[in-house]
């Protein structure tokens, strides 16, 4: 791929990435405003995060299976189109179910585009693939900058939270219309390699693959606890939505920086170990720093958000990293994502209800600490010169004709 070609399709990357998140964040903000129009108690209203991750899960391998079928053009604008159309919905929607069909609906959008893009980012830059990547995660964390700031924002010129909500169809529907148009030598060739027929069944047996999802899926349910929970856990404080909205945005602001920042520091060493554990310990700080209630909230979050988007940039390469080839590599990822997102969105739930009995937000954030210290002795496994060992066999010769590599339209 020449240099323009580069740069240009990566800027249609970023324009999709802006969209997986958006949705997800839009919400938190407003959760006051739903709550009174919807009845939505604490334990309900975390659905509009939970419901979301749980549908990215199962999509992630589906997804893999959709791209072979379909075409990866195709699949990535029918993910586009779901969630655009889901967040269009969200402006009719008057009560608790549309809402939360609206949720399960764009999730599962966002889960095909998922499933997708980690294959097409590792064969599309092959030299710069950590980089790539980086973008790519910025990108999507940045588009739930967008939606945490963004929403409070339309409600108060629209005066109505369905604004709020439905406005992120305009951005979903740009982004399909980019990738409608993009260049289609842009991704490279679509079949680099082949994925084995019993390449599902294995991972289901390999230690290293649930490894990674679990991984994935505790690193991400801080995140997700934080989407859930901390504007709420502010606006009990006596913050105003807006800014609450603003806080949550200002993590995701630094969540983009990480994700940017980590690959580029990380550039050249294939063991990750260090700058994962480095991560792990800013984010223990940052939920120690809401535990005490500190009064510089704005550091506190710069904190958690560095060490959380830093962590899922890192993560996403890391899975990578393991296989060579595009195809293999992909499919590696997507079963991390598939478990990794499930586990993620039991964060929330978990988070709602020590929230509930506790009557606070303190023994929450307890919790979240406990489980980054989990994750410091799982980082310890990941030694490079295991990564062919501990995925010996899982992509066997023989591919099912499902999968085997079909040439985008």
């Amino acid at each position: 791929m020449n240099t323009r070609r580069g740069i240009g399709f990566a800027l249609v990357i970023v324009g999709v990435a802006l969209n997986l998140r958006a949705f997800l964040t839009a919400s938190s903000p407003l959760l006051g405003e739903i709550r009174a129009a919807t009845g939505l108690d604490f334990r309900e209203a975390a659905l509009l995060t939970v419901l979301p991750m749980l549908a990215m899960g199962p999509m992630s391998l589906a997804g893999v299976a959709l791209g072979r079928r379909l075409g990866e053009r195709a699949a990535m604008l029918l993910g586009l189109a779901a969630i655009a159309l889901a967040c269009a919905s969200r402006g009719f929607a008057g009560a608790a179910a549309p809402l939360l069909g609206s949720a399960a609906l764009a999730g599962l959008g966002a889960g095909l585009v998922q499933a997708l893009m980690p294959a097409i980012i590792k064969r599309a830059y092959p030299v710069g693939m950590g980089l790539a990547m980086g973008l790519y995660s910025a990108a999507l964390m940045g588009g739930g900058g967008l939606g945490a700031l963004g929403a409070p924002w339309v409600t108060r010129l629209a005066g109505d939270w369905h604004a709020g909500l439905a406005v992120w169809a305009l951005p979903a529907l740009a982004a399909l219309a980019a990738w409608a148009l993009a260049n289609r030598t842009s991704a490279g060739p679509a079949g680099a390699g082949r994925i084995g027929r019993g390449w599902l069944p294995q991972c289901l047996r390999s230690r290293r693959a649930w490894l990674l999802a679990l991984y994935f899926g505790l690193l991400n349910g801080g995140y997700t606890s934080l989407v859930a929970w901390l504007p709420p856990a502010f606006a009990q404080r006596g913050w105003s939505n807006q800014e609450a909205g603003a806080l949550l945005a200002l993590m995701t602001a630094a969540q983009v920086l990480g994700a940017l920042a980590m690959p580029v520091l990380a550039r050249g060493r294939r063991d990750l170990r260090p700058w994962l554990a480095i991560l792990l310990l800013m984010q223990l700080a940052g939920f120690g720093g809401l535990l005490a209630e500190l009064p510089a909230a704005a550091g506190v979050v710069v904190l958690l958000g560095f060490g959380l988007g830093g962590a899922f940039s890192l993560c996403m390469v890391l899975a990578l990293d393991h296989r060579p080839d595009p195809a293999e590599a992909g499919a590696l990822a997507a079963f991390m994502q598939c478990f990794g997102f499930m586990i993620a969105a039991l964060a929330p739930f978990a988070t709602g209800w020590v929230r509930a009995m506790s009557g606070g937000f303190g023994a929450a954030w307890v919790y979240l600490a406990a489980v980054v210290l989990a994750l410091l002795p799982m980082t310890i496994c990941f030694a490079p010169r295991r990564y062919a060992r501990a995925t010996r066999g899982l992509f066997a010769c023989g591919a099912a004709p499902w999968m085997r590599p079909v040439p985008s339209p």
